[in-house]
């Protein structure tokens, strides 16, 4: 553990790193001071963290709720059954893969939909977020819940920001795998990357929650940045294919709310981050061209609205980190 709750790179080799460097840390450092909703910000450029500040909250080594960046964790367990054969293709529907979690009254079309329908979010089916999700999550049965809402859009269509398309995907993988999205989440990132990952919340049939309430530590965070970044590798371990992992950076969708792009269950900025993003300001993002991995946590009880604090955290990554030389 670091005996600071502040690590700067520049001020652990002070006559190796030039001056403009410190400068820039202490402008983040100031930055991440006057930002009263974050709890930790880190910074990897290279092999090295650069950037390491926890000034708020539990600090680096304790597990944080990420929130909905559980959907881009999801994602990439997606790719990993797929490279197994578990699931075929990303064309494959829900009633190829998993047909036994659809109801008796399910939608019509439900069974149609692909689980790359569902890793874009663009499934069609009424959201379960935003002012659905109480009701959704004190449903008797999340999956029939999900799966017999309206078709509000055609599958494949637009971007329908739900996490209840994220946790039929996730049991979908569940039922595909023979494997609980703990057990895979554990066996095909966590342990690869030497990274703890604890239980979280499960549906009333003992699913894993699929796109929210996971926990990981800050540092972890920073770790899966840094595997995004170089094409699924972590310390010369291939933790998930390439082809995936680029696959994963093509846009396919558009959010209304931020108007970001969304490739498979990751943001893409303008600027070339690619990132998980959850509620209260909860964000993974990689950046290959500036070779940077940063790992950003928050207040996971207070919003974080394009409009507000995610903007500010937007400003932060394309801004001051973007720049740093």
């Amino acid at each position: 553990m670091m005996d600071r709750r502040t690590f700067i790179l520049s001020a652990a080799a002070p006559l190796a790193v030039p001056h403009i460097l410190r400068a820039q840390s202490d402008n983040l450092t100031g930055a991440v001071q006057r930002l009263s909703q974050l709890h930790s910000l880190q910074i990897r450029r290279g092999d090295d963290v650069i950037f390491a500040d926890a000034p708020r909250g539990p600090g680096l080594d304790r597990p944080a709720n990420i929130k909905s960046c559980s959907k881009s964790i999801v994602a990439l367990l997606l790719g990993a059954a797929i490279e197994r054969g578990e699931v075929t293709s990303v064309t494959a529907t829900i009633g190829e893969v998993a047909p036994g979690i659809l109801p008796a009254d399910a939608t019509p079309g439900a069974a149609d939909i692909t689980m790359e329908d569902l890793v874009t979010l663009r499934a069609g089916l009424e959201r379960t977020s935003g002012a659905n999700y109480g009701a959704w999550v004190n449903s008797d049965d999340w999956l029939t819940d999900a799966l017999t809402r309206p078709m509000v859009a055609e599958p494949g269509g637009r971007m329908l920001y739900s996490t209840g398309a994220t946790h039929i995907l996730g049991a979908a993988l569940a039922e595909a795998t023979g494997q609980s999205l703990l057990m895979q989440a554990r066996a095909r990132i966590g342990e690869p990357m030497g990274l703890e990952i604890p239980a979280w919340t499960r549906d009333p049939q003992g699913y894993y929650l699929g796109g929210n309430e996971m926990a990981l530590r800050p540092t972890a965070m920073l770790d899966i940045a840094t595997m995004m970044r170089d094409g699924g590798r972590f310390k010369g371990n291939q933790v998930l294919p390439k082809s995936w992992i680029d696959a994963s950076l093509q846009p396919r969708a558009r959010s209304p709310w931020s108007g970001l792009s969304y490739g498979y269950g990751w943001f893409l900025s303008p600027s070339g981050y690619v990132l998980a993003r959850g509620y209260g300001g909860q964000i993974i993002a990689a950046h290959r061209e500036k070779n940077l991995a940063v790992a950003i946590t928050s207040d996971p009880t207070q919003p974080a609205r394009s409009e507000g604090y995610f903007g500010d955290l937007m400003q932060l990554l394309d801004g001051p980190i973007l720049n740093l030389t």
